[in-house]
């Protein structure tokens, strides 16, 4: 089983900050700011999402980059397995059963439920239906 780097959860939490605003492209710089990751680290994962069909990038004066697809259809899975590599399941031992746990939670998440959980957790508006 491949391990989760550090990049997985910074490049969550920045898509996750992509998908508050998804109408308006947001620089490097801002994100790293706003979510404090290293920008010069955001910039290398960026390139690798962008690279991946995960992000679309705008030049120009208001440019920067957003979500190249709606957040609900972005899983965490595919955003770990960009930047770490595929997360695998061999044999039939603990381990094996322990990555494909990983594996079905990952998918099953997307950026949209991260961005959920940070609401609820800061005590954002909640909608029920």
């Amino acid at each position: 089983m491949n391990s989760i780097t550090t990049k997985s959860p910074y490049a969550v939490a920045a898509l996750t900050e992509l998908a508050r605003t998804p109408d308006q492209p947001i620089s490097v710089g801002e994100i790293a700011r706003r979510r404090e990751i290293p920008a010069q680290f955001l910039e290398q994962l960026v390139a690798t999402l962008r690279r991946g069909g995960v992000l679309r990038s705008q030049r120009g004066v208001k440019g920067g980059y957003s979500l190249a697809r709606a957040a609900d259809q972005i899983t965490v899975l595919e955003v770990v397995e960009l930047l770490d590599g595929p997360l695998q399941s061999e044999g039939d031992d603990v381990f094996a059963e322990s990555a494909a746990a990983a594996r079905t939670v990952l998918a099953a998440t997307t950026v949209a439920d991260c961005l959920a959980r940070e609401q609820a957790a800061a005590g954002g508006p909640m909608y029920y239906i």
